[in-house]
């Protein structure tokens, strides 16, 4: 099924999470195996798409820098053990270029975070992505659900998170990605306000040179997604039973009505991690 881009050109953004062969069971359904991994980068590579990172498409999108003929960009949320490892030689093997969203509680000495137990890499090895052509975004410091949290966690959630990458890498890390996609428009102005100069959300879609800057569409990258379903991303289409959206475009009701839901839930339990 091909997608209804109207004049809008598609741009795959794809949203990784682990590669490796036995994670953990809360990340399992997003968790790629290396072999299926290397498949889906080849597929990228034959699809004849230029990989760039995200502060590309930011440029386009803000400035109207032009893009590379089909563009795709290649990005990984949290910070796995796999990202400064196999996971970033294989995509400088195929020169793909790459975003990397990290969460700086789970990656920091003595801090903590709300994701579950899993390998980790570590907040110094941050530099040996950039090494590899990785770019680095930050991805908050404990992964809330940041359209449920109030304003004074929002404020550190984005400034601090940003502060130990940028003190770490010894550049400006200006780029975001919110846990679990979610956000809202205050979260947005929230991200703006924190010098971020754009926000990735998740959206289940394709984006476009016309995506808004600050919740950026992503396809989610299952287990159970195939290097035939890449190839079909890259080719502007959907992945085999799903449906091909392409951003921007409003929120849903249902997606307004889960997000009321959170909110109720969040005031009652507190801040809680959503998978």
């Amino acid at each position: 099924m091909t997608a209804d881009v109207g004049s809008r050109a598609p741009i795959p953004v794809l949203l990784y999470h682990a590669v490796m062969a036995d994670p953990p069971p809360w990340i399992a359904e997003f968790t790629v195996a290396p072999g299926d991994f290397a498949a889906h980068l080849d597929a990228v590579v034959a699809s004849g798409r230029s990989a760039v990172p995200v502060s590309v498409l930011v440029r386009h999108l803000t400035r109207g820098t032009p893009l590379p003929p089909r563009p795709v960009v290649l990005t990984f949320d949290d910070g796995f053990a796999d990202l400064p490892g196999p996971t970033a030689e294989a995509l400088a093997a195929r020169a793909l270029p790459a975003t990397a969203y990290l969460t700086t509680g789970a990656i920091t000495p003595g801090l903590t975070s709300l994701l579950p137990p899993a390998p980790m890499m570590s907040l110094r090895q941050a530099s040996v992505l950039v090494e590899y052509g990785v770019e680095v975004g930050a991805h908050t410091v404990t992964h809330p659900q940041l359209d449920t949290v109030r304003a004074p966690a929002l404020h550190r959630e984005l400034h601090d998170a940003k502060r130990v990458l940028e003190d770490t890498l010894g550049h400006e890390v200006a780029h975001l990605a919110y846990p679990h996609g979610y956000n809202s428009a205050r979260v947005r102005r929230a991200a703006a306000r924190a010098g971020y100069a754009s926000a990735v959300a998740v959206r289940h879609a394709l984006s476009s040179d016309r995506d808004d800057t600050y919740r950026i569409a992503r396809l989610i990258v299952r287990r159970t997604h195939t290097a035939a379903d890449v190839a079909s991303w890259m080719a502007g289409a959907a992945a085999e039973g799903e449906r091909a959206r392409v951003a921007p475009f409003p929120d849903s009701l249902p997606t307004l009505g889960w997000r009321l839901y959170r909110g109720a839930r969040a005031r009652v339990r507190g801040p809680e991690f959503a998978g």
